[in-house]
C-alpha cells in the first residue's frame, strides 16, 4: 500500500464521475488488508477503461481540466 493510494483513488472517482460514470471508493476502513479500490458496476465498467485509457494517453492535465470543468457545472465535454 503506498503512502497515497487514498488519493489516487479519490481522483480516479472524481475522473470517472465527471464522465458520468457511477463509482466509489473501497478502503482500508472496511478491509484492512486491501488497498484503495475504486468500483463501477459492471455495465459501466467498458465506459470506464475508456475514459481511464485516454486520461492516461493526455495526461494529468486534461484530467484536472475535466474534473475543474465538472465543478463549475459543466459536463467536462463540452
Amino acid at each position: 500500500m503506498n503512502h497515497d493510494a487514498e488519493m489516487e483513488a479519490m481522483a480516479l472517482h472524481g475522473l470517472l464521475e465527471a464522465n458520468g460514470i457511477e463509482s466509489a471508493v473501497v478502503g482500508p476502513s472496511t478491509i484492512p488488508s486491501v488497498e484503495f479500490q475504486v468500483q463501477v458496476p459492471r455495465t459501466q465498467l467498458a465506459d470506464a477503461e475508456r475514459v481511464m485509457r485516454e486520461a492516461r494517453e493526455t495526461g494529468p492535465a486534461s484530467a484536472e481540466e475535466a474534473a475543474a470543468a465538472q465543478e463549475a457545472g459543466g459536463t467536462g465535454g463540452e
